[in-house]
């Protein structure tokens, strides 16, 4: 719930002697960014926890305020979570409502909390937590979809399905195959988190306003209690850059690319058109009129999701591009596009991760698919290489006059006869239909990385060891 009406401690109070009367409503409304940034109280709590504690043990406070200090905090998070915590507008942000209730609590030690600390670094510290808390989110999201494909991928290893090309049949693969093919790009996208997050991993906590402070203070063990790696070697970058947020909206913004892509293909594959797949009803919705609808919504909605995200990322980019160094006020409209985008993003893979557990291939229409439109053309160019001799741009040539043979005659190749064949290359043997079938084609793409049965199931036994 919210207070708009502070009790006894209101903005202005907060700031000091400096200003003789408070902010004017506008001002007040344009200014308070309690209204999001209260998501950041666990971790506005557990970096004042840390500082206190620090306080205590360099001596700047007693060891009585700092008890005083983390027996309130924890109150304070108590009421928080319980939802019995009135949160005020008048006092701006999360920082401001946190300490005003620790001082209703436990009175003026509250007040010794704020030493050696300002809210520039306090706030760089919370939204560094937050950021780095997503990024473990993400890549845990991303691990729980990899398995579902690797699912899907070891029920199909050796399911021949057509493989495209400006959505034009190129060749034919194998379901699992392709299935692997969305397990590679989510582990990049994985390896783009970790990353991020070991980047991220320093403490700003110590930098104060923009200069340090002259306080003994002990960043090493402020750092450490947080979980960073180490402090922030620089005081002005600790509280004026964002580019850890940007990192994290980076790598949501293409794994978000890769989701839609992902959602495109269900889209088109559970149609009546193709028949490819058919998604569970958990994950799919009806028509008000049409009675036999049956919509592919979920695949949908994570696919127009990346406009939210990449909307997020170019927000953040704008809001910062043009600030000098240390802080200014703008960097508080740094957080509610990567909240959002932060939402996005784990939806979508949750939602995606259940999609694909769900949804089952349709192996016959997979493999009469992968016979179409002259799948194995390349396999035959190759084979008039391998075995005749041809160079491949001939090889290429004949094969194309083959196909437009088969067109005339309204069948595929492997339907011509070995006279129909002899006639455009007199070399060409019987031993040619050997590879014009699809499951001998697949069987032939045994270099690394291609989609042969063994291939696949190889690659298939490298990941699930590589995830447990």
């Amino acid at each position: 719930m919210t207070d708009d009406t502070p009790d006894k401690i209101s903005a202005n109070a907060m700031w000091g002697g400096r200003f003789a009367t408070g902010p004017d409503a506008i001002m007040e409304a344009i200014n308070a960014s309690i209204g999001f940034d209260r998501r950041l109280a666990k971790q506005d709590i557990e970096g004042s926890r840390a500082h206190a504690a620090m306080l205590a043990a360099t001596g700047i406070i007693t060891d009585r305020d700092a008890e005083a200090i983390r027996e309130g905090l924890l109150t304070v998070l108590s009421e928080i979570e319980s939802g019995d915590f009135a949160f005020s507008t008048a006092l701006e942000d999360i920082h401001m409502n946190v300490e005003a209730r620790l001082r209703a609590l436990i009175g003026e030690a509250a007040g010794r909390l704020h030493t050696a600390r300002s809210r520039n670094d306090q706030v760089a510290l919370d939204f560094r937590m937050w950021v780095r808390g997503q990024c473990d989110q993400a890549m845990a999201g991303l691990e729980a979809l990899m398995r579902s494909l690797l699912a899907q991928a070891e029920a199909g290893a050796d399911w021949v399905m057509p493989g495209f090309t400006h959505l034009q049949v190129a060749q034919p693969v194998t379901w699992g195959h392709h299935m692997l093919a969305y397990v590679e790009m989510f582990a990049r996208d994985r390896a783009r988190f970790r990353d991020a997050r070991a980047r991220m991993n320093e403490c700003p906590l110590g930098a104060a306003a923009l200069a340090g402070t002259s306080f003994p203070i002990n960043r090493e063990m402020t750092a450490r209690a947080l979980g960073f790696d180490r402090p922030m070697a620089n005081s002005l970058d600790a509280v004026s850059d964002r580019d850890f947020a940007l990192e994290f909206l980076a790598a949501a913004g293409i794994t978000a690319m890769h989701l839609s892509r992902l959602s495109e293909e269900l889209v088109i594959w559970s149609s009546a058109q193709f028949r490819f797949v058919t998604l569970s009803d958990r994950f799919s919705t009806g028509s008000s009129i049409m009675p036999q609808k049956k919509n592919p919504d979920a695949a949908e909605l994570i696919r127009a999701k990346i406009g939210r995200i990449l909307g997020a990322m170019v927000a953040l980019f704008t809001v910062m591009k043009g600030l000098p160094l240390a802080y200014s006020k703008d960097m508080q409209e740094d957080k509610e596009q990567v909240f959002d985008a932060a939402d996005s993003l784990a939806l979508s893979l949750a939602a995606m991760t259940g999609m694909v557990a769900d949804m089952t291939a349709n192996r016959d229409a997979l493999e009469a698919a992968a016979g179409a439109g002259f799948s194995t053309a390349t396999d035959l160019a190759d084979w008039l290489v391998r075995v005749l001799g041809l160079p491949f741009r001939e090889a290429h040539h004949v094969t194309g006059e083959l196909v437009a043979l088969a067109e005339r005659k309204g069948c595929d190749l492997p339907d011509l006869s070995l006279d129909d064949m002899k006639s455009v290359c007199a070399g060409i043997t019987e031993a040619v239909f050997e590879v014009l079938g699809v499951h001998n084609s697949v069987a032939s793409r045994t270099s690394y990385g291609g989609t042969a049965p063994d291939q696949v199931r190889a690659r298939i036994a490298e990941w699930k060891e590589a995830l447990e």
